[in-house]
């Protein structure tokens, strides 16, 4: 079983930072493709950003572009997201999931249903 833990969320003033933590059990997290998704009040779950199994490969939505770093420590079965500029639009509850097979493709690890496991998710609140 793989669990995710996701840590790091708070309140913020617009503008400032945040990093984001996922912990994974897992004795294979480095063959793992992951992924940030978040849920604004009222919205659906969203894309944010996507790493493939080595770091290697990075992919962001739009509207985080510049502002969000998504990164991986395979010794600590951890992946990241560091947060800048936010802004209260970034306002929402922050997932992180888990592939165990490798998602190539753009329409692919969009997609939600590509992921076999989830975290509970962290609160992100950016004030005005």
């Amino acid at each position: 079983q793989v669990q995710l833990v996701e840590s790091g969320g708070g309140l913020v003033q617009a503008g400032g930072s945040l990093r984001l933590s996922c912990v994974v059990s897992g004795r294979t997290f480095s063959t793992y493709s992951m992924g940030w998704f978040r849920q604004a009040p009222g919205k659906v779950r969203e894309f944010v950003a996507y790493i493939n199994w080595s770091g290697g490969y990075t992919a962001y939505e739009d509207s985080v572009k510049g502002r969000v770093t998504i990164s991986r420590d395979n010794a600590k079965n951890t992946v990241y997201l560091q947060m800048n500029s936010l802004k209260p639009e970034d306002t929402a509850v922050y997932f992180c999931a888990a592939s165990l097979t490798p998602l190539y493709l753009s329409a692919v690890y969009r997609r939600q249903d590509k992921y076999d496991y989830w975290g509970r998710g962290t609160q992100v609140i950016v004030s005005a």
